[in-house]
């Protein structure tokens, strides 16, 4: 079983990294919706629920950016039930799935949750730079997470992730702010 949850994780980052390298919003949505979808059956296998819910709650948000036409995805109502879906997943960690609240749970498992508001802000205000910047606050969040949910696919895509960040913040933003 937990070969099968780490495969998933794997799966989850590969679709991760597709996402930045998508020429269409469709494309990029699309690879974000099996990414986060792959990674919620890696959570949820490893017994970390709230990773689970949060890449469920993910994988709806992307079908809604897919289908923006259809859904008024740019609409702030969409921003707010969103928070609301990610920040009703950290008490339901506790109560409707048994995770014990420790101190150390209460810090890590709200962790991921901070993590997905900052990111869903982000993708709202419709600024690549933003995306970059705020995910400085959030991918760090998530690794620390995924270290002690123990997915290794996560572990790994939070590290390039930041590294993706880093590199484009010194080529698009540091540099061109320069010229």
């Amino acid at each position: 079983m937990e070969i099968v949850a780490q495969i998933f994780g794997i799966i989850g980052m590969i679709f991760n990294l597709l996402v930045f390298q998508q020429k269409t919003h469709r494309g990029v949505t699309m690879c974000q919706f099996f990414a986060a979808a792959t990674f919620a059956v890696n959570y949820l296998m490893l017994g970390a629920f709230v990773g689970g819910i949060l890449n469920l709650v993910g994988a709806l948000r992307a079908a809604v950016f897919y289908f923006k036409e259809k859904t008024h995805a740019n609409s702030v109502v969409w921003l707010v039930i969103f928070i609301l879906a990610f920040a009703s997943s950290y008490p339901l960690t506790f109560l409707a799935f048994g995770t014990k609240p420790t101190v150390q749970n209460l810090i890590i498992e709200v962790l991921p949750v901070v993590a997905m508001i900052i990111i869903t802000v982000s993708l709202r205000l419709g600024s690549a730079k933003a995306v970059r910047f705020l995910g400085l606050f959030s991918s760090p969040m998530w690794l620390v997470y995924n270290i002690f949910s123990g997915s290794v696919g996560a572990i790994a895509s939070e590290i390039l992730n930041l590294i993706s960040m880093v590199v484009g913040i010194i080529r698009l933003d540091i540099k061109r702010n320069r010229k």
